[in-house]
């Protein structure tokens, strides 16, 4: 569009890759949020240092924030976004309940009022009948929500709700009202403009769910029929028009299984998964934003105008392990290949190769968004580019999303919010290291080695060294070998014999193979065995790093450690045990333990913040407190002992 673009960046972005894309990027704090992202003076001083005209504040940070939008208007900023009076009416939920129901859109039972004492909050819980959700009236992605099952842990679930809002949002007013069971999740994109025009851009079904956040997103819905696609999508045109509003937005429902739908909340930005609707409707929403805020009318103003196409899939990429309660992680992208990018196949991600997953922010590491022309055909092209994506140096959930896109019952549309937990053997299936995969592994290190010691020898100046040319070093001059590969806690002892015709004899634990392998580069560097294991033959990739050996298969991912010689493994230091580590990087939020203390298993010791979540740190046995290292605010790595004591 011929803008130009002003970046801003913490610390800990200083070298990230929006700072980089952008024409000018200015510091503005620290790394945590609320010095730097969530400094609204800091962002509109530097604004005008710069001369900008208008701020699109992104997805999340301010993006809702009533007092920004105000601020913006007051210094002669353009907010790229609804007018702060929309932001207010639906930012906060009890409010938003009302104008809905005044609007004649469908509303769910729960309590929204002023008195927000426990006592009453369980009083209203009661009344509406267990199980209930418990949510931060200015919440979002999942903050400052929780559900509570009965009334025995009602109080706990709101201490810790509100907690969490308080460290998102500033504030931890919070709503009760019923949780529906096995609902969907349906949100519809609606627009409008300065000059009184609103249109819808269909719906969106983002049902599956991990820690009541997104995980995957289509467009369409699946199974949704016309009418009720026409009806939801009226109802959210009904409650933008009932608050003015300008711009993009989202108007999230739940929908039962009979296609009842009821008002949940009101998104007033541009959400992470906007790009599956552009992939359908053939538009460009940030452009939309952009021209609207400008004072421009509707690039499409009728609805009639509007027009389904195909079907799209967004799969998020985080730095996270699903087999550990999708705990997130942090940590550098050692290695990052991704599939091609084309006009199906989208890619949008704020990281390099060699960049840092950071502990301060959302771990997400990118979106691949994918359309075809149906939802079968967008599904196997989705499956297809996950396979594609290889990431070393973090725990990711690629193969998580890959065996969710593959399961039987999403394949055939039957989504809701308790997916994961009703199909969590089938999603998280037992990972077995193959005989086949060990002997991938052992070719990888055999081939990559005599690579090294033909690159020597094409190197040498000495004629009597045993790498220089003319010494007939071959791969079937040598017998056998014998690997030590570590799988986890296992290791492993694969044998590899040099046959003359250039073959091998791989074995391990009894039984034997005869493969005949190479190890080819391509253009961008990758490594590429070629197997034939007894008569098949394969295909993977392989990223060796240090002593780590990272095998991409059709259909799964390995990571093995090449197991070092004793006497170096020897001088290694080990970490003593007898305390409760820090499961990620993450800072001291509260600290309940103390010196002396005596703690039963599962007692509270201290709470940590991480990647914008609240995780409370408990005793792993029964003893007593000898030692509390860190203290609130302290920012901690992955494995720190946070409080060691004696059984």
């Amino acid at each position: 569009m011929g803008i130009q673009t002003v970046a801003v960046y913490s610390d800990a972005d200083r070298h990230a890759l929006h700072v980089a894309l952008a024409d000018e990027a200015y510091h503005i704090g620290p790394a945590a949020s609320h010095l730097s992202y969530l400094n609204q003076q800091t962002i509109t001083k530097v604004s005008k240092m710069a001369g900008v005209q208008a701020i699109h504040p992104g997805y999340g940070f301010l993006s809702e924030n009533v007092e920004f939008a105000g601020l913006c208007e007051k210094e002669g900023l353009t907010f790229i976004g609804p007018p702060a009076s929309a932001i207010r009416d639906m930012g906060i939920k009890s409010t938003s309940k009302q104008i809905m129901a005044a609007a004649d859109v469908p509303v769910i039972l729960g309590y929204h009022g002023d008195d927000q004492s426990e006592e009453r909050l369980l009083s209203e819980a009661e009344k509406i009948g267990f199980p209930v959700m418990i949510k931060a009236v200015r919440g979002g992605g999942g903050k400052g929500m929780r559900v509570a099952m009965d009334r025995d842990t009602f109080l706990q679930q709101l201490t810790s709700a509100k907690t969490e809002a308080q460290k998102s949002f500033g504030d931890q007013v919070m709503l009760v009202e019923k949780f529906v069971e096995t609902p969907r999740h349906v949100e519809v994109q609606v627009f409008g403009d300065h000059h009184g025009n609103y249109v819808y851009l269909f719906e969106r079904d983002c049902s599956v769910q991990r820690r009541h956040q997104k995980i995957i997103e289509e467009a369409p819905a699946p199974g949704l029929t016309e009418q009720t696609r026409q009806a939801i999508g009226e109802a959210a045109v009904r409650a933008a028009r009932a608050v003015n509003y300008v711009g993009a937005g989202t108007v999230e429902f739940i929908v039962d299984s009979e296609q009842r739908f009821y008002f949940m909340e009101m998104n007033t930005r541009l959400q992470v998964e906007h790009p599956v609707t552009e992939m359908i409707t053939g538009t460009d929403l940030v452009e939309w934003q952009i021209r609207v805020a400008a004072g421009e009318e509707l690039p499409i103003k009728h609805q009639e105008d509007l027009r389904l196409s195909g079907h799209a899939f967004e799969a998020r990429i985080y730095a996270e392990d699903p087999d550990n309660d999708f705990m997130p992680g942090a940590g550098p992208l050692v290695y990052l290949s991704t599939p091609e990018p084309n006009e199906h196949v989208r890619i949008e991600t704020g990281v390099r190769q060699g960049d840092e997953v950071s502990v301060h922010y959302d771990p997400m590491i990118a979106k691949l968004v994918v359309w075809s022309t149906d939802r079968s055909a967008a599904l196997r092209k989705l499956r297809s580019a996950l396979r594609q994506y290889n990431i070393v140096g973090l725990n990711t959930n690629i193969r998580f999303l890959d065996n969710l896109a593959g399961h039987d019952a999403f394949r055939s549309g039957d989504v809701h919010t308790g997916f994961i937990g009703q199909h969590y053997d089938d999603l998280f299936p037992k990972k077995e290291l193959s005989d086949i995969t060990l002997c991938h592994a052992a070719m990888a290190i055999v081939l990559a080695e005599h690579d090294q010691v033909m690159r020597a020898a094409a190197n040498s100046k000495d004629p009597f060294s045993p790498f220089a040319v003319g010494c007939g070093v071959r791969v079937n001059d040598l017998y056998q070998r014998q690997l030590k590969l570590r799988d986890g806690d296992k290791e492993l002892t694969v044998s590899v014999d040099y046959c003359h015709d250039g073959s091998f004899i791989v074995s391990h634990c009894g039984a034997t193979y005869q493969v005949e392998a190479s190890l080819d580069s391509d253009q961008t560097g990758c490594k590429w065995l070629t197997c034939r294991i007894d008569g098949v033959q394969q295909k993977v990739k392989v990223v060796s790093i240090g002593n780590s050996l990272n095998i991409f298969a059709r259909d799964a991912s390995y990571q093995l450690e090449v197991s070092e010689p004793d006497f170096v493994s020897a001088s290694h230091g080990v970490t003593s045990s007898g305390g409760a580590v820090a499961p990620m990087p993450g800072v001291i939020e509260k600290v309940t333990a103390s010196v002396g203390q005596a703690v039963e298993e599962g007692d509270p010791l201290l709470v940590m913040i991480a990647m914008k979540m609240e995780y409370v740190i408990r005793a792993p046995m029964a003893g007593v407190i000898k030692d509390v290292p860190y203290k609130v605010g302290d920012t901690v790595n992955k494995g720190a002992a946070l409080v060691q004591f004696e059984e």
